[in-house]
């Protein structure tokens, strides 16, 4: 396959599992719509200036975008990925003697389900003291109805900026278990933003959930658990 038409695939796919439009990706990466078009189309020798915009837009490294890991091109974040109410994909629970916040999502999110998901959660670190909780996160089954991974649309993306902000106030870590490379990449870039210690995992279930166990210093967790 031509090097420019498996790159244009590469890019297809990371912008379809990243809920973006061409338009949203060729305003976010400074570049024409046409020009991502044409890029996605295998049409354009692209230069090493403008694969750095679209990887930063995508919020992932020029080198991912060489990746082996791959994707579908179906693009998620589409009304039927949200047949299922938020309330019945988003579970949490608390250990207060371990001061550890845990939580679980399944399938995607909008940015409203980050509002809804903040509120609630605040309210139970509300009662704790700054840096004294650590939070564990699940992402391994955000996918999209296709069954393929998914990482946070733009505005979800904006959003979990702010709610890491606000969990600045009481925590003191969060280990985040990831569905792919693609997601500890954007969280890596969101992290940058909000200022938060986080520590993204990806890997064998096994090996990854040991080690979030051991980064909070706990045995084990009632809600997250290796499959």
């Amino acid at each position: 396959m031509d090097i420019r038409t498996e790159f244009g695939q590469r890019v297809r796919e990371l912008r379809a599992r990243s809920g973006m439009s061409q338009e949203v990706l060729a305003y976010r990466a400074g570049l024409d719509r046409t020009y991502i078009s044409g890029v996605e189309r295998g049409e354009r020798n692209i230069s090493i200036i403008n694969i750095e915009k679209i990887a930063a837009a995508l919020l992932v490294s020029v080198e991912y975008m060489f990746s082996s890991e791959r994707f579908s091109s179906t693009p998620a974040y589409q009304p039927y990925d949200f047949t299922i109410p938020f309330t019945e994909r988003f579970k949490y629970q608390l250990d207060a003697d371990r001061k550890v916040l845990s939580f679980q999502v399944y399938g995607l999110l909008t940015g409203d389900n980050v509002d809804f998901m903040s509120k609630t959660l605040m309210g139970i670190c509300s009662a704790f003291g700054k840096g004294e909780l650590n939070v564990f996160v699940d992402h391994r089954d955000m996918k999209a109805s296709d069954g393929e991974p998914v990482v946070y649309s733009p505005e979800v993306s904006e959003r979990a900026v702010a709610f890491q902000r606000n969990l600045l106030l009481y925590s003191n870590k969060a280990v985040v278990l990831c569905n792919s490379e693609f997601q500890v990449h954007q969280l890596n870039r969101i992290t940058q933003e909000s200022g938060i210690p986080t520590v993204p995992l990806f890997g064998r279930d096994k090996d990854m959930v040991g080690q979030a166990y051991e980064l909070l210093d706990i045995n084990g967790n009632d809600l997250i658990k290796v499959k």
